[in-house]
């Protein structure tokens, strides 16, 4: 009787070991389909994202030559005279109705708030009548402006479309707006050659828009970079 019952004790222990092992190759065949699934899932990932950046890439209109601008805002008397004081410097901010320089007897003030951009004139400079004494921008108004070549795509563009566009400062950071110019007539002065046939190529601005309280870091004259999802 002894025997038999250490026969089945044997056994019984030679049965569990290999249930042992048995669970353990089970662990590892769950943790491999684990391995393989997310293998698969970030494969369809990666393939839906190319698919998406090759989509969008063939609807868009790729902008090069692009910066972040708003428009000049010059101060100036209304008679000639002496500039006597200059109470700001480039980079002030300044509020409406702000007095930054006197010309004569005239006090310049601003009529919007924002940053000043030029005030170098020494004091004593004479200015005539509508000369610029102070210039300034409101960053309000500030656009991701792109200068594109009529035949690059200018035609498929249209006010209301969605952009996206990047900063150089900023590296490979997405920003987005809205198409809310297209200039229409060329820029002055800014032609280029078709080499091919010696023709000229006239350049256009498109302006976009976006919520200048989401990017308070963009500057006004930063290089920038504009894709237009048109049509």
């Amino acid at each position: 009787m002894a025997d038999k019952s250490t026969r089945t004790e044997k056994e019984v222990r030679k049965i569990e070991r290999e249930l042992a092992r048995d669970e353990k190759e089970l662990k590892r065949l769950r943790l491999s389909v684990r391995g393989l699934t997310a293998l698969v899932l970030i494969g369809l990932a990666i393939a839906g994202a190319i698919f998406a950046y090759l989509t969008v890439t063939n609807r868009s209109v790729y902008i090069d030559k692009s910066d972040i601008e708003a428009p000049e805002i010059d101060l100036s008397a209304s008679a000639p005279g002496v500039l006597n004081d200059m109470f700001v410097k480039a980079g002030d901010k300044v509020a409406a109705d702000q007095v930054v320089a006197r010309v004569g007897d005239q006090l310049i003030k601003t009529k919007v708030a924002g940053i000043v951009t030029k005030a170098d004139a020494a004091v004593g400079q004479s200015y005539n009548a509508g000369q610029t004494v102070v210039a300034m921008i409101d960053p309000s108004q500030l656009r991701a402006v792109g200068h594109i070549d009529e035949n690059k795509g200018l035609d498929r563009i249209h006010v209301g479309q969605y952009a996206t566009f990047t900063v150089d400062a900023f590296g490979s950071k997405q920003y987005s707006g809205i198409v809310d110019e297209v200039s229409p007539e060329a820029q002055s002065g800014d032609v280029v050659f078709n080499i091919s046939d010696k023709r000229q190529e006239q350049v256009f601005d498109v302006k976009v828009r976006y919520d200048t309280s989401l990017y308070p870091e963009l500057k006004d004259g930063m290089s920038a970079r504009i894709w237009v999802q048109a049509q």
